[in-house]
């Protein structure tokens, strides 16, 4: 069976009899017959499997068409309907089947990568694990604020988890699918989330480094995991900004990384001559585009939490978190006397609010700066000596 994100490309290349799932969509397919080239999508509808024909390659059809038409159909059955039939019936949704409708119509159509592995995760593992057998239209206020306090040892996920909360039940109001005003995260006040910036000292910088190096030498970490934190560290750069860095994105020549898509955008990162140095030191995987190998053929290093929990229990540093590298990168910045906007700059900030967290760390120029004018000031504050008659 060949699975693979159908694209145009894929279609024009099938031959009679060859059929394609989508890697993206599960059950969207396309499938070459004598002449024509057939979407189709298979699912489950009332317990049975069925087989739902979207409609022949060309105009209106095109890979994009036919995997909203499929998604929209994926909608309809959720909700009690039947897309061969052209009626739809109504019933009440569980919150299982409203989160699989979020997921696939809005979250995975409409957000980046790793915002949709965040929304899945958080509905996943602490949403549904405990509401999802209920009716969505029956959940209300207290649930969602009950499940928000047993997270409350942990502030920052338990009012991530009510936002994603939200904007499933957001969706479903809009897609009339609940009532208007039904949403039950109305209301709910936010724990405080205290700031989570860690910044290594030199001498922390020198026990990680001797942890990078030691856990580099026993050879039982994947080489791309230990190249990804030095990165990490050596631009301040965003954790899925460097995993998913291909070797177009660098221009050596330039000193440059040129990420056509990030967090915010496209974005230019400066490399110094640390960063230089070991992007020309790693090696080169023959159908490989990214620059960080992962195991499986052809795709980039997915996860470093394995081999960064041991370098930093060698490291003594258990409390740091790979984040940590891209607020410390601006602190040796800001404590070099670069200004908050050249911070913001390297670190691709697009809200200059958001550089000011490390207002506080860029003071030895205004201490500088504060200690001339208290000269001048004592200057000329100072007495005159009489003049000698």
């Amino acid at each position: 069976m060949t699975t693979k994100r159908i694209t145009k490309r894929v279609v024009d290349s099938l031959k009679p009899g060859e059929i394609v799932w989508d890697s993206e969509l599960s059950g969207f397919s396309v499938r070459c017959q004598r002449r024509d080239k057939v979407y189709g999508l298979k699912t489950r509808l009332n317990g049975r499997q069925r087989w739902f024909t979207i409609g022949k390659h060309g105009a209106p059809w095109t890979p994009d068409t036919a995997r909203r038409h499929a998604v929209g159909m994926l909608g309809e059955i959720a909700r009690g309907g039947d897309p061969s039939s052209g009626r739809s019936k109504t019933k009440d949704l569980s919150l299982d089947e409203l989160a699989k409708l979020f997921l696939a119509e809005h979250v995975d159509t409409k957000r980046k990568a790793s915002t949709a592995s965040l929304y899945r995760d958080i509905l996943n593992r602490l949403v549904l694990p405990k509401l999802g057998k209920r009716i969505a239209k029956d959940i209300k206020n207290a649930d969602i604020s009950g499940l928000h306090h047993d997270l409350h040892e942990t502030p920052y996920q338990a009012n991530r988890t009510v936002a994603v909360i939200s904007k499933m039940f957001s969706f479903a109001e809009a897609r009339e699918l609940l009532p208007k005003d039904s949403n039950p995260c109305r209301h709910i006040e936010k724990y405080r989330e205290n700031p989570r910036e860690r910044f290594l000292t030199s001498e922390e910088i020198n026990r990680l480094a001797d942890a990078i190096q030691e856990t580099e030498q026993n050879g039982r970490s994947l080489p791309s995991t230990i190249a990804a934190i030095r990165l990490l560290l050596f631009t301040g750069a965003r954790r899925g900004e460097i995993l998913a860095l291909k070797w177009e994105f660098v221009d050596f020549e330039r000193s440059m990384l040129f990420l056509p898509d990030s967090k915010t955008g496209k974005k230019p990162i400066h490399l110094n001559a640390l960063a230089i140095a070991l992007l020309r030191e790693l090696p080169r995987v023959v159908g490989n585009p990214y620059v960080l190998p992962g195991r499986k053929e052809g795709d980039s290093v997915k996860e470093l939490k394995t081999t960064w929990r041991a370098i930093r229990r060698k490291a003594g540093l258990e409390e740091v978190r790979l984040h940590d590298m891209r607020h410390t990168f601006a602190s040796i910045a800001a404590g070099a006397g670069a200004s908050l906007y050249v911070i913001g700059k390297l670190l691709g900030h697009r809200n200059p609010a958001t550089t000011q967290r490390y207002a506080h760390l860029a003071n030895d120029p205004m201490r500088s700066v504060g200690q001339q004018v208290a000269d001048s000031l004592a200057a000329a504050l100072t007495p005159k000596a009489p003049e000698a008659r």
